[in-house]
């Protein structure tokens, strides 16, 4: 079967995605079984495998309906080529900031050690290392209007002060640059009161929330310092700021681990519980009793296929929901360049560490191998941007022929150096969790669309 394109059964439904231009066909059985030899020039073998299962003036229609849409673009299109702006060094567009590197959580499959980053010790960021990482991306995203700062840890409410600082130092520099700035914080909800959830609110911060679902799963991997658990507190917490904010403004992220396969179950009970963005993550860990295995796949697999189900029935009930993997889009989709490179870690976005060290994305803070440099200094280690920039899709070797390169854009590079200590050689367990969701979300878009039409 041609590379550039990839067919797979959903149920009693078939589905072609043509790679390079991204066009999903909902197509029948007899097109699925033609694709296993057409390659735009084959007419008559095709009609030889296949005649005596079809017929013949039959097959003829479809490979005519096939010849039309390979000239509409929409089959075996082009190969994608490297744009002329990844010769150029990178804008950077985004920042995350570690304003706490420290947590009142002790979760067991935190990649951040509940704040310490593999071994850097707990600290809090100062207003003057703030400060100075927000005139770093004004003065370094050159004329892109529009950024993004990221409030991360740790847990960045422990450090509050701070976070209402920079939020009302960005607003002034907003006001003197011309730039404007998307504020996130990402937080585990234990220090959401009524004071800090108005001042969330009324600077207009997008809020991250992280649960795991039901309460046993959540309890089990998010114990506070005290190993007690955490669900009761923050669900309550959750709650208050997701309605004082008209459920609008948030995303609810959980992690499945090898003890919750059955994850359906914590999507809906996060549903139930009247949460209606949300996402649930593969947990990502070497050696751990919790860690996702390549035996654990079958299972998580038919998992996605429940939850597709499941997806459609909260829809019918009108109970609703949005998942995140979920939400691609099949109509035009990401420019070439983020198909290619994806977040941009490393060359157009960053993580600034409480001290104000610099590291390609928030989960590389403390290997040091790959400090940048600092807020202060700028990138001293010249030679990490260009080596990010150009770890892309088309400069793998195990991404270019595969059918899902421009809508994961070849993994995540923290994972590729956790796993293989090269960001160039993809995390694989990660490359078939993958697929399977972008399948998953093929399916819904496209019965989404059936719908609306």
């Amino acid at each position: 079967m041609n590379k550039n394109i990839h067919k797979f059964k959903y149920k009693d439904l078939f589905f072609l995605l043509d790679v390079n231009s991204g066009t999903v066909h909902v197509i029948d059985q007899m097109t699925y079984d033609i694709m296993d030899f057409f390659d735009g020039s084959n007419d008559v073998l095709v009609i030889e495998k296949l005649q005596s299962t079809y017929d013949k003036t039959e097959l003829q229609e479809v490979l005519q309906e096939l010849h039309t849409l390979i000239k509409e673009g929409q089959l075996f299109a082009p190969e994608i080529k490297v744009p002329p702006v990844f010769a150029k060094e990178g804008t950077v567009k985004s920042l995350c900031l570690l304003v706490a590197q420290d947590c009142n959580l002790r979760c067991k499959y935190c990649f951040a050690d509940s704040g310490e980053f593999g071994g850097t010790k707990r600290e809090l960021m100062s207003k003057e290392v703030g400060e100075a990482a927000v005139e770093y991306i004004i003065s370094h995203s050159k004329s892109r209007q529009h950024c993004e700062i990221d409030f991360f840890g740790g847990e960045p409410l422990v450090n509050m002060p701070v976070v209402e600082h920079i939020t009302k130092y960005v607003r002034k520099r907003e006001k003197e640059t011309g730039k404007i700035f998307k504020l996130t914080l990402t937080t585990n909800g234990m220090l959401l009161n009524d004071k800090n959830i108005a001042f969330l609110n009324d600077n207009n911060i997008s809020v991250v929330i992280s649960l795991d679902g039901r309460k046993e799963v959540h309890d089990r991997m998010r114990p506070d310092a005290g190993g007690h658990g955490s669900y009761d507190r923050v669900l309550k917490n959750f709650k208050k700021l997701v309605q004082s904010r008209n459920n609008e403004n948030y995303y609810m992220r959980g992690t499945y681990t090898k003890y919750n396969l059955d994850f359906t179950k914590d999507v809906l009970s996060m549903a139930d519980e009247g949460f209606d963005i949300l996402s649930v993550e593969p947990v990502v860990a070497k050696d751990a009793p919790y860690s996702i295995t390549e035996q654990d796949l079958p299972e998580i697999f038919a998992e996605y296929d429940k939850l597709v189900e499941a997806f459609f029935e909260y829809r019918q009930k009108g109970k609703g929901f949005s998942f995140f993997h979920f939400n691609v889009d099949l109509n035009k989709g990401p420019c070439v360049a983020k198909k290619l490179s994806g977040c941009g870690a490393g060359h157009e976005y960053y993580a600034v560490a409480a001290n104000g060290d610099m590291y390609p994305c928030h989960q590389f803070v403390g290997r040091n191998k790959y400090k940048l440099g600092t807020v202060f200094s700028g990138v001293v280690n010249k030679e990490w941007p260009p080596y990010f920039r150009n770890c892309h899709v088309l400069n793998k070797e195990a991404c270019p022929d595969c059918w899902a390169k421009f809508f994961c854009s070849g993994g995540c590079h923290a994972n590729a150096d956790l796993f293989n200590n090269d960001i160039y050689k993809p995390y694989k367990l990660g490359c078939e969790l993958q697929k399977k969701r972008l399948e998953s979300a093929i399916v819904v878009q496209a019965l989404l669309n059936v719908s609306a039409e």
